[in-house]
């Protein structure tokens, strides 16, 4: 079952995508006389399993012909398939990105990666589906993408054990974890974060893709981890060019051993995103680095203004973002004091 949230006019409506074509849920769940779902996504989210049934319900009989629900007429504007999510997290699943990322920075790899996995929250106000990302002159200083899958959970619990979290797994969804490399870069420098560097846009999208119909792609976790795992392959392409390419089922940590370890000690809720992490090659910044270590005249390259970013995975789909410069020239980075005025 694939969900999808979109807009007419101003308003936010949720509905099933089925051969390409948008059925509202509110107006297929009258027409088969169910019981009625919420037009949107949280709302629906908040029903948990017995929403999630009924849906499935609808779906199966619309793709069974026994159904008098019809689809929305026109194109309809596709947003964030969680508009609003309650929280978003972000992972750091992928071993390979991890030390390439650390060679590149002439690091070694730290043992804690192989210890536990962990996260970070990011701005869930500042979540974009389908679209134009606008985004600040200090944004295009060395502005990034990063392929990545993300979840959404669908039920409400605390100290989950791996064993049982993909249970609490709504769906799958593609994500674009947008990057701003210098103020991350400079504000890590203080040892906390990432911050700003991160928190003006996380992209994700197109749909909501349910557990079930990515069975066919299920492989087994990597040795010695507890989960689901699939092979579904990631690609990413800016102005029509491939920069990226990996696959899902490269994860070292699962999503149900992330979730473990988001409810320790703590609630996820309906509506929380969860993001894997970068995949190995899933960022300019990973490739720059490994590019320059071959060569040292590589070429840097950087998102710019007008750049279309396409993301494809297996099952999932396709994400697809403009990166709009705004008409603010207002920069943080030019506000920095110089050593030795602050507190002054």
């Amino acid at each position: 079952m694939k969900l999808i949230s979109y807009t007419e006019g101003p308003e936010e409506h949720l509905g099933l995508l089925i051969s390409e074509k948008i059925y509202n849920i509110s107006e297929a769940a009258k027409s088969l006389g169910e019981s009625i779902l919420p037009d949107n996504m949280n709302a629906f989210l908040r029903m948990e399993e017995d929403g999630m049934n009924i849906a499935e319900k609808i779906d199966r009989r619309i793709k069974e012909g026994v159904s008098n629900a019809i689809p929305i007429p026109g194109k309809k504007q596709i947003i964030a398939p969680v508009p609003h999510p309650s929280s978003c997290r972000d992972g750091y699943a992928f071993r390979q990105h991890v030390a390439a990322a650390r060679r590149n920075r002439k690091l070694e790899m730290i043992p804690e990666f192989d210890e536990y996995p962990i996260f970070y929250f990011t701005n869930h106000n500042a979540v974009q589906g389908p679209g134009e990302i606008e985004c600040m002159p200090d944004h295009f200083q060395k502005l990034d993408f990063e392929l990545e899958v993300a979840i959404v959970i669908g039920k409400k619990g605390t100290n989950i054990r791996a064993a049982d979290a993909d249970k609490y797994i709504a769906g799958y969804m593609i994500m674009n974890d947008m990057s701003a490399r210098t103020l991350q870069m400079e504000e890590m420098k203080l040892n906390l974060g990432p911050a700003k560097g991160k928190d003006f846009s996380t992209v994700i999208g197109p749909w909501l893709v349910t557990p079930d119909e990515l069975e066919p792609f299920r492989i087994p976790p990597k040795p010695g981890h507890t989960g689901n795992n699939y092979n579904l392959k990631m690609k990413c392409f800016v102005n029509g060019s491939l920069v990226s390419e990996g696959s899902m089922g490269d994860m070292d940590w699962t999503f149900a051993e992330i979730i473990e370890r988001c409810a320790y000690g703590t609630y996820i809720l309906p509506g929380d995103v969860i993001g894997s992490g970068t995949v190995g090659t899933g960022c300019f910044l990973e490739l720059n680095g490994t590019g320059k270590l071959k060569d040292p005249g590589y070429k840097e390259q950087w998102l710019q203004d007008g750049d279309l970013v396409e993301m494809e995975v297996d099952g999932l789909g396709k994400l697809s973002n403009t990166i709009k410069r705004s008409l603010s020239n207002f920069s943080i980075l030019g506000l920095k004091k110089t050593h030795g005025t602050a507190g002054r």
